[in-house]
């Protein structure tokens, strides 16, 4: 995962001092971004640069393979054809026995890191006995049993609605159903159950017994039956999306259930602000408590006080302001001023990381007779160094682009570029505090440290749940609710 590397990348650098320990960290982040944009930028049909790899594993929980179409490979013994679309399935023959069943399964199994999977079946023609079949099974599953009539699988079947699981007897769970009708299967991952749907209507739902991938499967059973299986490339005839949002609005009420001392969400947002700089933020956000919550007392909490984040306060406003609007220059400047200690040494990561973007805010305002000078003058120590190779190489190809901002390089013009420096100059300040111990401490504020906990709490979850169910994705939460 995306904080394990770079954790990782705390405790292994050869060198431990502070600066190389602070700077070190953010070098991470921006590699990192630097593979994304170097993936996505390839997803869209453009050639990878050489020198950047795969993306994190944070987002790989998005990159699962789906199901796209019916497996033509394993046979149901000529009990059933599966159509050139690899979508539809008829049965071509008459049943003498209980065992000529034509199962399907799905080319893959169900993606698992996430909230909710489903997938459709149309029943075109419900033929002689109308003993069509929706469902979940395990690898290895006999191909002449109906879903559900053998261990570790599930069926809702179309001639008694019975849903059948791990035994030839059903137990009554819905309506029937025939030509004409769309049934769909899901697998609710945050309640560990599986639910099937008729046109569009959730029927009912069972518990997930098994931890292990289960296929979609759709099964026929007597003449002329023909059911085509829709994977997601056409709109559903249910709303999954619908569904999903009353899954999450079921858990953010059990979340909002919990009681959480006013002063203790205030202190946290509070010291947020006081860690990252926003002064004038922190300003008006106290003077718009003050008439809300009663006074506060600020205690040292795990060796970090209260002293500890007010430090240098308006330097670092200053500091990040001035970096936040691509004057990095005035930037390095101040930092002579203030905090020669942390600039002194010109070959440093966090020198890198500054040099960096003045070369690149020069490129963004068409400074590039300037940039090419001043890349040639400032990078030539950094590429020796091998470390930052990488890096060097991301920075020279926005000048061999027209357009760099739609390169696979255009990632350095965005904001959260800037937002990487002004975070990592910003950590360095704090830890010139002499009352910093470990200056760890200064990389981020308890909320972040909240919020890693939060991710690591997510991931335990569901590596106890066979690995299944989404992960804690900030992004999507925040985008959820600005949507709503």
């Amino acid at each position: 995962m995306e904080e394990a590397s770079l954790s990782l990348s705390l405790s292994t650098t050869t060198n431990t001092n502070t600066n190389d320990l602070i700077a070190n960290y953010y070098l991470q982040q921006w590699r990192l971004k630097s593979k994304s944009a170097a993936a996505k930028f390839e997803s869209m049909g453009f050639p990878e640069p050489q020198f950047l790899t795969q993306i994190d594993e944070d987002e790989e929980d998005d990159k699962e393979e789906l199901p796209s179409e019916l497996d033509t490979l394993n046979s149901s013994g000529g009990f059933s054809i599966v159509g050139p679309d690899k979508l539809s399935v008829r049965y071509p023959s008459v049943n003498h026995h209980g065992h000529d069943v034509g199962v399907v399964q799905a080319n893959r199994p169900a993606p698992s890191k996430r909230l909710v999977y489903y997938f459709e079946m149309y029943v075109e023609n419900a033929g002689a006995k109308g003993q069509v079949a929706i469902g979940f099974t395990t690898p290895g599953f006999r191909l002449r049993r109906q879903p559900g009539w053998e261990l570790n699988s599930y069926g809702y079947h179309g001639d008694d609605g019975l849903l059948y699981r791990g035994q030839a007897k059903g137990e009554t769970f819905g309506p029937v159903y025939s030509t004409g009708d769309t049934v769909g299967g899901g697998i609710n991952y945050a309640s560990q159950e599986l639910f099937f749907t008729k046109n569009g209507a959730v029927v009912g739902a069972v518990f997930k017994d098994v931890k292990g991938p289960l296929f979609p499967t759709v099964a026929v059973h007597s003449q002329h039956e023909v059911v085509n299986v829709n994977f997601g490339k056409k709109p559903f005839v249910f709303d999954l999306k619908a569904y999903e949002a009353q899954e999450r609005a079921k858990q953010n009420s059990t979340i909002e259930k919990l009681s959480i001392p006013q002063n203790a969400s205030y202190g946290i947002v509070r010291s947020y602000l006081q860690h990252y700089g926003y002064e004038d933020t922190l300003k008006t956000f106290d003077v718009e408590s003050r008439s809300t919550l009663p006074p506060i007392s600020f205690v040292q909490e795990n060796g970090f006080t209260e002293d500890m984040n007010t430090y240098s306060l308006n330097q670092r406003k200053v500091l990040r302001q001035l970096i936040r609007s691509g004057q990095i220059g005035d930037a390095i400047g101040k930092l002579k001023d203030w905090f020669p200690q942390i600039v002194q040494d010109g070959a440093s990561a966090i020198c890198f990381l500054l040099h960096c973007q003045n070369f690149i805010e020069l490129v963004r305002v068409g400074k590039l007779e300037e940039a090419v000078l001043y890349g040639r003058t400032e990078f030539e120590k950094f590429y020796k160094l091998g470390d930052y190779a990488d890096l060097v190489k991301d920075c020279a190809a926005l000048l061999a682009y027209e357009l760099p901002q739609k390169s696979s390089v255009g990632y350095l013009l965005g904001d959260s570029q800037r937002e990487i420096i002004a975070d990592a100059v910003n950590a360095m300040v704090l830890s010139t505090n002499p009352s910093v111990k470990d200056s760890r401490e200064c990389l981020h504020s308890r909320l972040d440290r909240l919020l890693r906990q939060l991710s690591a709490c997510f991931l335990e979850k569901r590596s106890l749940n066979g690995d299944q169910g989404e992960g804690f994705h900030l992004h999507r939460i925040l985008n959820s609710g600005r949507k709503g």
